[in-house]
């Protein structure tokens, strides 16, 4: 079968290899599930993997399978599996269980270990394949109602991880009701945050740079919350004329906007943070003000990044539920698409060049 795989020199660069499809007997115990895929996602990681910054092949290869995000359809199932069936839509989870006891009982994505195991990132294959063969625990089945926009559900658990653990932290405070909430960031991660949120009932303030009238404000003002444009008029700026949120949720990967984000989150109030920076900006900051602040004010700042299948879980009955209350608005996130493995070169053009880029899709096979 066909992959778009990177080599272990990391030199930069995609290329299509030719690799021995994977078995339903690759799975110990009877647990194998066999996907054809027919969709993959791709985002910043993908871009920093394929220009060769990042990523490790697992032992033993000379290359990394790359892709993270995943849809397909399950050709075929061993004889212990029973969640899924050839036909059904599936997605599979990202990161695979290490050595803590946080991996031991199903909670991977909190996993201790330095090391650690990401299909598609990390010591793992991925799924920008033709086939890929997983254990059933980590395959999520789609009802058909939702296959347009399944292909997002990887990113979507990421939001509904961090929006999760904000209400699970905040179980201490016995009453926690939300009211509002900013979003800071318009691109996948934001849109499915602000999407969340308003699912949940809050007043939603997103926050992105272009101004308007542009399509992601559109979107955002579909679903009920309010965009500011912070290009000529800055985050803090527009905050301050807002009451203080219950909840902010960082999606920008401009590290800086945090330290304003924690110093204008309300009293009881969770920060969500998603950006995964890894570059090396420095800032000056009111250091006293924001600690006082986060310490009289009982607040708490917490990461989400990728997630187990609790959260993809919730992905789909939220697709859902927004796909009865806001047609088609999932699936429009889906703003460019590429067709077949072969044309690597432009996944990677588009993600470097793309113009109003929300989500790139490589259309691996075509839908039954």
């Amino acid at each position: 079968m066909k992959a778009i795989a990177v080599d272990r020199e990391r030199n930069g660069g995609a290329r299509l290899v030719d690799v021995p499809v994977p078995r339903v007997a690759d799975v110990p115990d009877g647990r194998g599930v066999l996907v054809r895929v027919l969709r993959v996602g791709v985002d910043g990681t993908d871009k920093e993997i394929l220009a060769g910054e990042y990523g490790s092949p697992p032992p033993g290869d000379e290359y990394l399978i790359t892709g993270h995000e995943s849809f397909g359809v399950v050709e075929a199932v061993g004889p212990a599996v029973r969640s899924v069936a050839p036909g059904d839509y599936v997605v599979a989870t990202v990161r695979r269980p290490g050595s803590s006891p946080y991996d031991a009982i199903g909670t991977y994505d909190m996993t201790t270990d330095d090391q650690y195991f990401e299909r598609g990132i990390n010591l793992c294959h991925g799924y920008l394949a033709e086939y890929y063969v997983d254990d059933e625990e980590y395959v999520v089945r789609v009802p058909a109602e939702l296959r347009d926009a399944g292909v997002l559900l990887e990113p979507m658990s990421v939001v509904e991880k961090g929006i999760a653990q904000a209400y699970e932290i905040q179980r201490r405070l016995r009453i926690w009701r939300p009211r509002s909430a900013f979003v800071l960031g318009a691109g996948t991660i934001g849109l499915l945050a602000t999407l969340v949120l308003r699912l949940r009932g809050l007043e939603v303030h997103t926050f992105a740079r272009d101004a308007t009238p542009n399509p992601n404000a559109t979107r955002v003002e579909r679903l009920g919350a309010t965009y500011h444009a912070t290009a000529k008029r800055s985050f803090r700026d527009q905050a301050a004329d807002l009451a203080p949120p219950d909840v902010i949720f960082e999606a920008t990967g401009y590290s800086p906007l945090v330290f304003d984000a924690m110093d204008l989150l309300g009293k009881n109030g969770v920060l969500v943070l998603s950006s995964v920076t890894g570059g090396s900006r420095t800032v000056e900051v009111p250091a006293d003000r924001i600690n006082l602040g986060f310490v009289l004010g009982n607040k708490v700042m917490v990461g989400t990044v990728n997630a187990n299948r609790e959260y993809f879980e919730a992905g789909v009955r939220d697709f859902a539920l927004a796909a009865a209350t806001w047609p088609r608005w999932a699936q429009e996130l889906i703003t460019h698409r590429v067709q077949g493995l072969e044309s690597h070169d432009e996944l990677l053009r588009l993600l470097r060049e793309g113009h109003d880029v929300i989500k790139v899709v490589c259309e691996v096979a075509t839908l039954p």
